[in-house]
Formats: C-alpha cells, structure tokens, sequence
C-alpha cells in the first residue's frame, strides 16, 4: 500500500502517490535551480504544462504514478537541456509530442500592434514581408487597415513562454519555454 497526497498543480488539484510526488518535487527543486532569479513566470508555466500532461496521462485510476511523473518530465525536459532528464524532444524519446500551433500577436516584435510580426512567427517568415504586404494592400485601394485593425482586435496577445512556443509552432518545454522568459525585456 502506498501514501498519496492532495496536490494542487498549475490551479488543478491531482493525487500523486508519495513517490511521484518526492520525483516531481526534486524536479522542481532543480528546474528552479537552472532558471536563477526572474523565472517566476516560467515556473508557473511549467506548472499548467505538467497539469495538462498528467490530465491526459491519467487512466481510470486518477492517481498520477511515478512512471506518468517521469514521462512527464522526460517530455519536459531542464530549460538549458541538462542530463536531469532529456531535453523533451521527440525523437530522443520516441514520445508524440504535441506542439499546439496558434496563432497570436507577437509583442516581443511588434511595430505597431504585433499583427505583422505574430502572423510572420505563425507561418515562418520575415515580418517586413507581412507588413509590406499590409501596405500594398492599403494603397493598392484594399481594406489593409481594417484587416490589420480587425486582427488586432480578436487576436490575442502571446504573452508568457507557453503562448510564445504556441506561436512558433515548437514544444512547450522546459527547454523552450526558458528561451522566452526574459525575451524582448
């Protein structure tokens, strides 16, 4: 018979036995350890990422294990890609991960609203392209203004690491993640 804990993860309360919790606490610990001062809101992203991975990785029993805490974090990875565990890519542990694509109006790059430069990281292209064309479309006697209006109005705004590896289309990993926490500051 094993212990089990109540444990609140990302806002979404879990039960982990003793030792899928101790596992994910030295993570923890550790991923903490390798972000240094200002990774207050990658943590907190990495909290919500480990809530939804147990959330589909929970079976009919509702007791998150240790196996499903060290795929988890093998999937997740360190924010430098350290040996604590693998770097979370795909190929180096044969896992699908799933890398939600989303499109957001990039605020690390913008010139006026982040339009151009959210639909450039979108699809994988220079930003002085998508505003050029923005332009043209302005003089060209079309409604440019009024798209890139409406797009501002109704797209949102990447704003923390996880949105911004949504954008661009790549794993929200520890790895990743810690490439936006201080991004454009």
């Amino acid at each position: 018979m094993k212990k089990i804990l109540n444990v609140g993860i990302g806002g979404v309360p879990f039960v982990l036995e003793e030792d899928a919790y101790a596992r994910l606490d030295t993570y923890m610990g550790h991923f903490r350890g390798k972000l240094g001062v200002g990774g207050f809101e990658v943590m907190e992203d990495l909290e919500q990422r480990i809530a939804e991975l147990f959330s589909a990785n929970l079976g009919t029993d509702q007791v998150v294990t240790l196996e499903i805490v060290e795929k988890v974090i093998s999937q997740l990875g360190m924010p430098d890609g350290s040996p604590e565990s693998d770097s979370g890519s795909q190929e180096a542990n044969g896992d699908n991960v799933y890398a939600p694509h989303k499109l957001y109006r990039d605020i690390d790059g913008k010139a006026i609203g982040g339009v151009a430069a959210g639909l450039a990281a979108y699809f994988s292209i220079d930003p002085v392209l998508v505003r050029l064309i923005f332009v043209a479309v302005c003089l060209l006697g079309g409604s440019g203004l009024l798209i890139y209006i409406i797009f501002w109005l109704v797209t949102p705004a990447a704003n923390t690491p996880a949105e911004k590896c949504e954008l661009r289309g790549i794993p929200a990993t520890a790895e990743n993640m810690s490439k936006f926490s201080n991004y454009g500051k």
